[in-house]
C-alpha cells in the first residue's frame, strides 16, 4: 500500500485526473446497467443487473481498459520509463473513446433476457459519462506535455569467450579444413 501512496504522490494533476476517471469507470460497473423483466405468477417483475451480472466481451474489455490505465499510471508514478506511441495522453484518450464505443455497441446489442425485454438502467448512462471523462483526461494529459521518464540504460553485453585455435600441422592446414586452392584440388584427384 505504501508503493501505491508513493506512486500517487509522484503523479501530476493530469495523471491523477485520469486515475479518477478510471476508478469512476470501474465504480459504474457495479451500478445497475440493465433492467431485466420477467413474468412471474401473472405479474411483471423487474430487477436490475450490474455489468458483472451479465459479464461478456464488452464488460471484460471495459474492465481491461480500467486496469490498463491504472497500471500505466502506477508505472509512471514509480518512474518507470517506457515509450508509448503518441504518449500517455493519446493512449488514455484512445482508451476513453474505445470504452465509449463499446458502451454504444452494448446499447445496440443488449444481453439476452431469456425471451423477455432487457432495458438500459441509469448506471449505464453514468458509465457513458465516465468513459467521456476518461477521454477528457487523456486530452488534458496530452495538452500538459508531461515528459515520460527516461528509458533505463541497456544491459551490458556479456563478454564473448575467445577460443584458441589448435596449432596447425606442417602444411599449414588444420585437420579437416577444406581448401579451395586449385593445386590442392588437383592433388586430391590423383
Amino acid at each position: 500500500m505504501e508503493r501505491v501512496a508513493r506512486a500517487w504522490r509522484a503523479l501530476g494533476p493530469e495523471q491523477r485526473l485520469a486515475a479518477y476517471a478510471a476508478v469512476a469507470l470501474f465504480v459504474t460497473m457495479v451500478l445497475p446497467w440493465y433492467q431485466l423483466q420477467r413474468v412471474a405468477k401473472g405479474r411483471i417483475d423487474t430487477h436490475d443487473v450490474s455489468a458483472f451480472g451479465v459479464f461478456s466481451f464488452v464488460e471484460a474489455a471495459v474492465l481491461l481498459v480500467v486496469l490498463g490505465v491504472l497500471f500505466l499510471l502506477f508505472q509512471r508514478g514509480e518512474g518507470r520509463g517506457f515509450h508509448l506511441p503518441g504518449g500517455d495522453g493519446t493512449v488514455i484518450l484512445a482508451a476513453g473513446v474505445w470504452t465509449g464505443f463499446l458502451l454504444f455497441f452494448r446499447v445496440l446489442d443488449r444481453p439476452p433476457g431469456g425471451g423477455y425485454p432487457v432495458g438500459i438502467a441509469w448506471g449505464f448512462f453514468v458509465a457513458f459519462l465516465a468513459a467521456g471523462f476518461l477521454a477528457y483526461a487523456g486530452v488534458r494529459l496530452r495538452a500538459a506535455h508531461r515528459p515520460e521518464p527516461p528509458l533505463p540504460p541497456p544491459p551490458e553485453p556479456a563478454p564473448t569467450p575467445r577460443r584458441r585455435r589448435p596449432p596447425a600441422d606442417e602444411e599449414g592446414l588444420m585437420p579437416g579444413q577444406m581448401s579451395f586452392d586449385e593445386a590442392e584440388t588437383h592433388r586430391l584427384r590423383e
